[in-house]
């Protein structure tokens, strides 16, 4: 019998490099097993293409001169940007310097730490509705989470539920995008003109144009609301109603429907796939699992009151644990406005900079048990430094993600209302196998047996 420990799943890394039309049709299929496996343990590394070069780095102080000490002078790539764009428009998470600056004026106000106990409620509420409509027997759990982390943003962000007729059609018609979308095109790779077609495939320039379409008669809707002094106090009416302190306009219906695009595909796509992972994560190590149950039952029986976040330590600790190993967006891409170096290497104007959170959460020179589930890791020594140093889910600096204390509310209640009610188990011969699609996913979705407790 083997003495190796039981670790969770990741996808089998490349020995060997590849070549760049190689590399290219593995982006498409995978992003994470298309890397090769020395990416876990170097602080820095180089792939060249015929028209830009790449570098991915490791190591924690270059992370932090590119995201928290000089971000503004390292913005987004276009080159990921591109592949985004059909649904995204211009939305904060694609835009840089001044554009950008003016949109999070405008955005930040609605996530202050006092406006999510006012959403707090309308989580609950979509906990308690995941628990009514999850059915015992095997179950396909991504799905499951996808519906409950988008009634969870429909709640909050238009104070409709997932049944209202318009907001399961936004649902259904993401599911099919972000099938259909790798993180990466042709226009990644290659020095495309503006005017030449950017290589998105057909199914995904019309589900992104459906989708708009559909959030475009939301924000119009609440526009008209404001208007007539009847809106609902949610997070949509406190950003529309916000203005630009330095120049004091405001969104446009246009500017809104690129900004509800990213709260979707952020709050949504990001916090679905985080719960179906720390779901599969419990199912595996059953002993976990009975322990959040047991604070959970003790912490949710006072009822919808914020304080309760405060006593489910355990259930955080597993959210944690589970970004650590399934980090949503796997990889961020930058980009040099000025000859750099990094590490000995000048890195020349246009490179870009990949910094991965796949790699750089499971960086066997940082963290002790790099590739094993154990949500104990956050009280140790180790643990605390690395949450420091080497845990990014949600970026870092002054361009992390705005909805992180957001997500850090939604994930650890709704893990916590879930394991109180259900006990999840593994369906023998279906452990899921990671891919990266828009987020971190399972290649054949992730399928639990699901029992009343």
């Amino acid at each position: 019998m083997s003495d190796a420990p039981d670790l969770p799943p990741k996808p089998r890394a490349r020995a060997e490099r590849v070549s760049l039309w190689r590399h290219m049709r593995l982006f498409r299929q995978d992003i994470l097993s298309a890397q090769p496996a020395r990416l876990y343990r170097a602080w820095m590394a180089e792939f060249r293409t015929p028209f830009f070069r790449s570098y991915l780095v490791n190591q924690p102080a270059l992370v932090d001169e590119v995201l928290k000490t000089r971000p503004m002078e390292f913005p987004k790539s276009d080159r990921v940007g591109e592949g985004l764009r059909p649904l995204l428009g211009r939305s904060v998470f694609l835009t840089n310097g001044a554009e950008w600056q003016r949109q999070r004026r405008i955005i930040d106000p609605a996530f202050e730490g006092g406006r999510l106990r006012d959403t707090f409620p309308a989580m609950w509420a979509a906990g308690e509705a995941a628990v009514a409509r999850i059915g015992e027997g095997p179950r396909e759990i991504e799905e499951d989470m996808s519906h409950a982390a988008a009634d969870v943003i429909f709640r909050t962000l238009f104070s409709l539920p997932i049944e209202d007729e318009v907001a399961s059609a936004v649902f259904h018609q993401f599911r099919a995008y972000q099938r259909s979308q790798p993180i990466l095109n042709a226009a990644a790779f290659l020095p495309l003109p503006r005017w030449m077609p950017r290589g998105h495939r057909a199914q995904t320039r019309r589900t992104a144009r459906a989708i708009r379409d559909l959030i475009t008669r939301l924000t119009a809707t609440r526009m008209a609301e404001i208007a007539a002094g009847t809106a609902p106090d949610d997070l949509a009416t406190k950003i529309m109603t916000t203005a630009d302190p330095v120049t004091g306009a405001r969104f446009t219906t246009e500017e809104m429907v690129d900004q509800v695009a990213i709260f979707f595909l952020a709050g949504h796509e990001t916090s679905a796939s985080a719960l179906g992972w720390a779901l599969y994560l419990l199912a595996r190590y059953p002993e976990w699992q009975e322990k959040l149950a047991e604070e959970a039952e003790a912490a949710l029986s006072q009822g919808p009151d914020f304080a309760v976040m405060g006593k489910l330590r355990l259930a955080r600790d597993v959210f944690r644990e589970t970004l650590r190993l399934y980090p949503p967006v796997p990889m961020m891409v930058r980009e040099t406005t000025r000859p750099e170096r990094f590490r000995d290497r000048d890195l020349p104007v246009g490179s870009q900079i990949v910094l991965s959170p796949w790699h750089l959460h499971r960086h066997e020179r940082l963290w002790e048990n790099p590739d094993g589930f154990d949500p104990a890791r956050w009280q140790t020594e180790n643990g605390k430094t690395c949450l420091r140093e080497a845990f990014v889910p949600f970026s870092a600096g002054a361009r992390v993600c705005t909805g992180a204390g957001f997500a850090m509310v939604e994930g650890p209640l709704l893990l916590a209302m879930l394991v109180r009610a259900f006990r999840f188990e593994r369906v023998a011969g279906r452990d899921p196998v990671p891919v990266a699609y828009l987020t971190v996913r399972a290649r054949d979705g992730i399928w639990l047996m699901a029992s009343r407790r």
